[in-house]
């Protein structure tokens, strides 16, 4: 038989994925390891999908996206992100993942290096290993607050690096990169000539952060910007993105699109058009919602003296559960599964600076929240952990 590509058994799976496939093989469990709004989608987004249905308006369209979406994208990035481009510059993807994907094989080939944060999501690692291009990891650490170190990055430079990938708010960790942050990482990216990625697919739930884009400080057309309406309007099964390039590559993408998925579904694209341009009441509830959630499982947590990273930004929790992890926490969230029927995300899914840590979805429903936070060890008096759980500054 045939072998594989060698670069593809090289590719890291996800230790998200293999928590929640264990967990769909059980009953009872409480699911707070993928990040699944549980509110449902608006009533006039569905709408719209079900009349694009109803009316047989499944063609394909262009390669971009059909010209409406396109349009209403350009005035909502006017409006919320301070981008003024041309249509041609935007490009309907099959969710985010396939925008970061569309990016990455643009930017790219075998050999090329991405820099990506430690912890980060892990698509940042397992899609450049795809194209035979390495990840190579930058840390955010809770002594600089989870902003890059512009010494490290500079370290981690060399011949063969192309692309720095920034996510702000993060997931996991909740960060939000302010605009002198994102000034310092555009004039690296500068100093080095690399691309810029910018995922930015958790923008409308930050807390007492203002959500700045990268490419709206942008002063030499490097940066490609990553969107969802997955998280923002609940639909995430409905799968689309889109993707913002630098001017300039309307043709190419043309062709690359055309090589990959050709189009969008349309009846996702006119639900999209109906998210965009309609009330905008259901994501303000939404991250009401999500805030109060988290409130309530910070309360919980600090009463039981766990520590855990308070989050400006995104809908996850990151808890420190190294006092019980034994330094294998994948291990040990299997076990904690099995044993407790709470499925939560490892923090080594997100890279090596995950170690220790749990991920934690606090959009899920908050009865299923609390009862899962209320499930997870509490450290002892014997454990470091215990004289020091106070919550990590973000």
């Amino acid at each position: 038989m045939p072998s594989l590509a060698p670069h593809i058994p090289g590719v890291p799976g996800s230790g998200i994925r293999r928590i929640t496939h264990l967990a769909a093989q059980l009953d009872g469990v409480r699911m707070l390891a993928i990040g699944e709004p549980d509110v449902p989608v608006a009533a006039h987004i569905a709408a719209a999908a079900k009349a694009a249905w109803d009316r047989d308006d499944t063609d394909y369209g262009p390669n971009g996206g059909i010209p409406e979406l396109r349009a209403a994208i350009a005035e909502k990035l006017a409006r919320d992100n301070r981008l003024t481009v041309d249509l041609e510059q935007i490009w309907v993807t099959i969710g985010a993942t396939q925008a970061l994907h569309q990016a990455m094989t643009l930017l790219l080939g075998p050999g090329d290096e991405i820099l990506i944060p430690d912890p980060g999501y892990t698509t940042f690692t397992m899609t450049p290993s795809m194209l035979g291009a390495r990840p190579v990891p930058y840390s955010l650490s809770p002594d600089r607050r989870f902003v890059p170190d512009i010494d490290e990055l500079d370290r981690l430079v060399s011949a063969h690096t192309r692309v720095l990938l920034l996510n702000s708010p993060s997931n996991p960790l909740g960060a939000v990169f302010g605009e002198d942050v994102l000034r310092e990482l555009l004039a690296f990216a500068r100093r080095h000539d690399l691309w810029v990625i910018s995922d930015e697919v958790y923008e409308y739930f930050t807390y007492g952060e203002r959500h700045v884009s990268p490419a709206a400080l942008d002063v030499d057309d490097r940066v490609f910007s990553v969107f969802s309406l997955s998280k923002t309007y609940a639909m995430t099964g409905i799968r689309t993105g889109y993707l913002v390039t630098p001017p300039g590559f309307a043709e190419i993408l043309r062709t690359v699109q055309e090589g990959s998925i050709s189009c969008a579904s349309t009846p996702a694209q006119h639900a999209a058009i109906a998210a965009i341009t309609g009330d905008q009441s259901p994501v303000a509830e939404a991250r009401d919602h999500y805030r109060a959630n988290l409130d309530a499982a910070t309360a919980l947590l600090d009463s039981r003296g766990i520590r855990y990273l308070t989050p400006a930004g995104a809908f996850y929790l990151w808890i420190d559960m190294s006092f019980a992890s034994g330094g294998d926490v994948d291990a040990w969230a299997e076990r904690f599964l099995l044993k407790e029927r709470v499925a939560i995300a490892p923090g080594s899914a997100f890279g090596r600076g995950g170690e220790g840590w749990i991920r934690v979805c606090a959009a899920s429903a908050k009865r299923d929240l609390l009862a899962g936070l209320a499930a997870l060890p509490v450290p002892d008096e014997r454990s470091d952990s215990a004289t020091e759980h106070d919550k990590v500054a973000s």
